[in-house]
């Protein structure tokens, strides 16, 4: 069957192989949500599973994920408003003095392949944008990152100017230096040390 075709590409990180097997199935006529759900979405929870018990690493993650984008490219034009797979909108981004964005794209395209809809805003993002962003697209949670202690303190002053923006958004945070004390202290919602635990996060917060 063809979808484990789809599955077993993005576990062996074939962008190509994933694109060309998903076009075929659109072709074929096999539900959407099918290849999306049973085919790329299943495959990358196995790979937060296997990063989290060690048997995968931060690169064959990036990879995999890629592989997944690729079928998530060619199934994207198809997606109707009815058939959208978007489980939660999540508004991503590194604070404020931080242009660190290797965990923070990793999170990101694993939140994505989980089909969640992704605002990802890039490195060195100010609390006014992060607000702004989140107010523009009805963001169900904030996602911070920061690898520099020096510019966590952006953090308390985003998560600060969301709640006084009133949104309903609920923020999460991550990086090296974080620390569950520090979400705490910050009045953050969450915090995860890996991108598998910042995806089962947000799947808690939205209820997907």
């Amino acid at each position: 069957m063809a979808i484990t075709d789809i599955y077993n590409g993005v576990m062996a990180f074939q962008v190509d192989k994933v694109k060309e097997l998903t076009q075929a199935e659109l072709d074929a006529g096999t539900d959407i949500e099918t290849i999306l759900n049973d085919g790329l979405i299943g495959a990358m929870d196995e790979v937060g599973e296997k990063f989290s018990e060690g048997l995968l690493f931060v690169p064959e993650m990036l990879m995999a994920a890629k592989a997944m984008k690729g079928g998530l490219e060619i199934l994207k034009p198809h997606l109707s408003e009815e058939v959208s797979h978007s489980k939660g909108t999540v508004v991503i981004g590194t604070v404020k003095g931080d242009l660190h964005d290797i965990g923070k794209n990793l999170v990101a395209m694993m939140m994505e392949g989980a089909g969640l809809t992704i605002v990802d805003l890039g490195v060195d993002v100010d609390a006014e944008k992060f607000v702004e962003a989140a107010k523009n697209n009805n963001a169900d949670v904030v996602a911070l990152s920061a690898l520099l202690t020096t510019t966590m303190p952006a953090m308390e002053t985003t998560i600060k100017a969301i709640k006084e923006a009133g949104l309903s958004a609920k923020t999460i945070i991550g990086g090296a230096p974080v620390t569950e004390a520090f979400a705490n202290e910050i009045g953050a919602d969450g915090r995860s040390d890996d991108a598998p635990g910042a995806v089962e996060l947000v799947r808690q917060i939205v209820g997907a």
